[in-house]
């Protein structure tokens, strides 16, 4: 087992990809129940909320607790690997980045100060 204590605030972004292609190949007869207690407070307001952004109760619980997930993961200074998982998380780092419409934007842009 390996240490790797990662210093800095941002997230691994393959870590949220891998989350988020979990979640879209789910498919309806692998869902699973989760049971829930709430005060009526509590349950008033998620529904407030739910209606607010157009979602149904459920929807709005698990779209909140996924995201509320993700970033507890991706929030991590100290991951703990195996040598496979460690070689994937350098080749990762090393990686080249893939030029984006929206980094080349960035990148072209002149600075507040450069105007």
């Amino acid at each position: 087992m390996l240490y790797i204590h990662w210093h800095y605030g941002d997230p691994v972004e393959g870590e949220r990809i891998m989350a988020t292609q979990t979640h879209r190949n789910e498919s309806a007869s692998s869902r699973e129940t989760i049971n829930l207690r709430a005060s009526a407070d509590q349950k008033a307001l998620i529904d407030r909320a739910a209606a607010r952004l157009g979602k149904t109760r459920t929807e709005f619980m698990l779209d909140s607790a996924r995201e509320a997930a993700e970033n507890a993961l991706l929030d991590q200074r100290l991951f703990l690997l195996d040598e496979a998982r460690y070689a994937e998380f350098v080749a990762c780092l090393d990686a080249p980045v893939e030029p984006t419409d929206a980094l080349r934007k960035t990148l072209s842009t002149p600075s507040p100060w450069e105007r």
